[in-house]
């Protein structure tokens, strides 16, 4: 039995009917690539040979009663692997499209709390071969790190690899936790929660040292939340998602990345930042000021914190889509880059940690709710545009499951008042872009998947130029 720490079980608080907090990846197989035979219940057999090495994916949420404090987890004693594999088929002719909508449809469906938080959609009928696979984690169980991680775990860097199966069935070593038990831990942990008090005068120095900063020294940093300007996807959010992918060469965005003396998350930033900008020029919707994205920054190495799958923080970054010039754009946001890094240390790898360790479940759960149906999103400034999430993927050929994996599309959650989440995974000097967004909202998602070539193109061009 382990308890959720307040940032994990805070996604749990903070998810409604409509904000769906699980985050997605659309694996694309090539089982020709190495001449290896795919069959499904080989398939799914061999991934029941792994599960021992991913606990998450066999423990399911025991609530304290009446949520006087975090759920814990706990071994499914019915765990059902059957129910956590689907097989779908793509109709004929459906295409990138098709596959697009059948994803954006199991994105758009939450997860059961009463079982471990993941599923696995496994659909065949691909062209020449290939077999996609849409897998589903709540967030509670996963940030980027760990998902990665998790990946790692069924995969191998050779094909055809098969596990010998664990000596101890899953799900009959762990008793049920004692709900009287649980409840008196509970009230025993009451008094600290007035930690939060602490937190406040730590919050109000914190903010005060970034204002001395900037005008001491006069650089810039990070954007400030609740200062980016309202477009057509930042509205309060349906369940229905829209989902788009792309494929792009690492080599592209390295040479951009030497020629201009950045970093790739810089020009990861400035290539959705272009990609944005020829979207909303196309609906005549662009602001005259700049998009403000939420970048998510793992604290993993830097953590004081050792429980706990999510260690995250964010940095709020301007895309610059006010700049036309997509030189000038990403010059602009590797400058700001480079303050928000030193102003991020400033606030410290756990402020988010810390805050959440405190969050009341009831209160959590119950002022999520109002905001959702409420609409609130659509009644205050907006915090930031979207999700713009860079996560490191491996940089050598790897076997899901035996089978090569050939793209790799990453999907995060996407929240009211910010209906569009843009992730990208670099898989074997590829880099792979996935869009995901409220469908009411973004609707022609793909046509923002459609400009990322362009703007490297134009990037390259430029490199190329100066060299």
């Amino acid at each position: 039995m382990e308890r959720l720490t307040g940032l994990d079980a805070s996604f749990l608080y903070l998810e409604t009917d409509t904000q769906l907090l699980h985050v997605c990846a659309m694996l694309i197989l090539d089982p020709a690539a190495e001449g290896v035979s795919y069959e499904h219940e080989a398939f799914k057999a061999e991934l029941g040979r792994r599960l021992h090495l991913i606990p998450a994916m066999t423990r399911r949420l025991h609530s304290v009663p009446l949520n006087l404090d975090h759920p814990v987890w706990v071994r499914d004693s019915n765990f059902d692997l059957d129910y956590h594999i689907r097989r779908l088929a793509l109709p004929s002719g459906a295409g990138d499209a098709g596959l697009a909508e059948l994803a954006a449809d199991i994105a758009g469906r939450p997860l059961d709390r009463s079982k471990p938080l993941w599923e696995m959609w496994v659909i065949e009928g691909l062209p020449y071969g290939k077999v996609a696979v849409v897998s589903k984690y709540h967030h509670a169980i996963v940030d980027g790190i760990t998902g990665t991680n998790m990946m790692m775990h069924l995969c191998d860097m050779q094909p055809g690899v098969s596990y010998t199966p664990p000596a101890l069935e899953i799900g009959t070593d762990e008793p049920e936790p004692n709900d009287l038990q649980l409840a008196g831990e509970a009230l025993l942990k009451l008094p600290g929660r007035l930690g939060m008090v602490g937190m406040v005068p730590k919050t109000v120095g914190i903010l005060g040292g970034l204002v001395q900063r900037r005008r001491e020294n006069g650089s810039r940093g990070m954007a400030l939340p609740f200062t980016a300007p309202r477009t057509p996807f930042n509205r309060a959010i349906t369940p229905h998602r829209a989902i788009s992918f792309v494929q792009t060469e690492l080599s592209d965005i390295k040479e951009i990345k030497t020629a201009f003396g950045v970093k790739v998350n810089d020009v990861v930033l400035a290539v959705v930042g272009g990609a944005l900008r020829s979207y909303l020029e196309l609906h005549d919707e662009l602001p005259e000021t700049s998009l403000v994205a939420s970048v998510p920054v793992s604290t993993h190495e830097t953590s004081r914190h050792e429980e706990g799958t999510n260690k995250v923080s964010t940095i709020f970054a301007r895309l610059y889509t006010d700049i036309e010039n997509p030189v000038a754009r990403m010059q602009a946001i590797a400058e700001d880059n480079r303050g928000a890094k030193e102003e991020h240390h400033l606030i410290g790898a756990d402020f988010l940690q810390d805050w959440a360790q405190y969050a009341p479940p009831n209160t959590f759960q119950l002022a999520a709710r109002a905001y959702s149906s409420l609409k609130l999103a659509e009644h205050h400034p907006v915090v930031h545009n979207l999700v713009v999430s860079n996560v490191p993927g491996p940089n050598f050929p790897m076997y899901f499951l035996g089978v090569r994996v050939a793209s790799m599309y990453p999907f995060g959650p996407v929240f009211h008042g910010a209906g569009l989440t843009a992730t990208v995974i670099s898989n074997n000097g590829h880099l792979d872009f996935g869009f995901i967004a409220c469908r009411e909202l973004v609707p022609d998602v793909g046509a923002i998947a459609d400009a990322v070539p362009e703007v490297i193109t134009e990037l390259l061009k430029a490199a190329r130029e100066k060299a």
